[in-house]
């Protein structure tokens, strides 16, 4: 059980390698837009939330070497906002009514989702595109819907949700060494 796990593993990062220049030139976009004083937005549900908040946590913190804060924003970690715009406006406006707030043209919203269906998080991307913010998907098997509404999209071709998050966590340490990299911030 746990080799063919592992074996999913293996196969889904080596598809993933092909993204490898998608995944640079998503690190150098966000390099110039922090540079214009932007800042990324990141929202997912369950496992996808724990990457938006690794994903936010090592920008706003470091990623390897110390460097300046970054500005991002994971849409989840807001408890007393997530609750009241659940409670008021619905599950489904949980995170677009947040990028309505924090979002400005230029900004970048990563938005993940193994099954590509998610509802709060497709609205968020909606909207986000609304605003004129540059929208990446990080998806299970495409096509999906949320791969649809976003200017780019990294698919992982997995069955397992636990395999696409696993690869879903090497984008997202793959993306903060590209941005990094083009920050000059040493390795």
């Amino acid at each position: 059980m746990i080799e063919e796990r592992f074996g999913a593993l293996s196969t889904a990062m080596q598809r993933l390698s092909a993204d490898a220049p998608r995944i640079e030139a998503w690190g150098r976009h966000l390099a110039d837009v922090f540079a214009r004083g932007g800042r990324l937005l990141a929202c997912g549900n369950g496992g996808s939330a724990a990457e938006a908040q690794h994903l936010t946590g090592e920008l706003v913190g470091r990623f390897v070497n110390d460097r300046q804060p970054l500005s991002a924003i994971a849409l989840h970690a807001d408890t007393s906002a997530t609750t009241a715009i659940v409670n008021d406006f619905g599950e489904q406006e949980v995170f677009a009514r947040q990028v309505r707030a924090h979002g400005r043209a230029g900004d970048v919203l990563v938005a993940l989702s193994t099954s590509g269906r998610s509802q709060n998080v497709c609205l968020a991307a909606k909207v986000a595109n609304q605003l004129d913010m540059t929208t990446w998907a990080l998806t299970g098997p495409a096509p999906n819907e949320l791969a649809s509404l976003c200017d780019d999209v990294i698919a992982i071709d997995a069955p397992r949700t636990g395999t696409v998050q696993e690869a879903h966590l090497a984008v997202v340490h793959g993306l903060c060494a590209a941005l990094d990299e083009a920050l000059g911030v040493p390795s």
